[in-house]
């Protein structure tokens, strides 16, 4: 029906860029969104090994996918093998603590941040504190090898503390790197606390591991 005086009008209310970027995500191969979504955990990573302040690609462009790789991995790296009756029940009791300390401490170190009025969303925060896991987890490989030598237990255990210690001092600058900005400046160190008992209390679980894991 039209109106003399007035012009018709038609058109769609959906926003314009949207239809072309849900044909671009929804039609295309799953081969395209896994090599793309590897690409960004890659990239991220790429930002932990080398931590630059100004960078803020971890909490602008927040994912799940790498803190969930990463704490899967170390979970079974963690969780070894054990030749008693009750290997089964002692490799799941593991597997859960290791996971639930991860994504537990990750959730409390955050909401602790955000009831300290810092200015960083919860899932940011997760991401960035799931991504600085990585030299943590190369640590945890490197002692997984070092344990696979029986003839030298102290020589082992020294190279495995100054590893992890080296990890745990690499997790904590890039984390708090990225979060520093977000924290409010007169209450930091009660927010960076946290941070350093989160990545301290897995890099216990690393030392603890011995050869009865193997």
């Amino acid at each position: 029906m039209s109106v003399e005086g007035f012009s018709e009008v038609s058109g769609d209310i959906q926003p314009v860029g949207v239809e072309e970027e849900e044909e671009g995500t929804l039609d295309e191969p799953i081969s395209v969104t896994l090599k793309r979504d590897l690409k960004a955990i890659v990239r991220k990573c790429a930002h932990v090994v080398v931590p630059v302040r100004s960078n803020k690609a971890l909490l602008h462009d927040w994912d799940l996918w790498g803190p969930l790789l990463l704490c899967i991995t170390m979970a079974m790296l963690l969780h070894g093998r054990s030749h008693d009756q009750s290997s089964a029940e002692t490799h799941t009791i593991h597997f859960i603590e290791v996971f639930l300390l991860v994504w537990g401490g990750a959730g409390v170190v955050t909401i602790n941040a955000q009831l300290l009025r810092g200015k960083v969303s919860f899932f940011q925060s997760v991401c960035t504190l799931g991504y600085c896991l990585l030299p943590l987890a190369v640590a945890l490989l490197v002692s997984r090898l070092l344990l696979l030598d029986s003839h030298h237990p102290r020589l082992i255990f020294a190279l495995r503390l100054g590893t992890i210690g080296v990890a745990l001092v690499w997790a904590i600058w890039a984390s708090v790197g990225f979060l520093a900005d977000y924290l409010p400046h007169d209450r930091k160190s009660l927010a960076v606390y946290p941070i350093i008992l989160f990545y301290f209390g897995i890099s216990c679980l690393i030392v603890a591991q011995n050869n009865a894991l193997l």
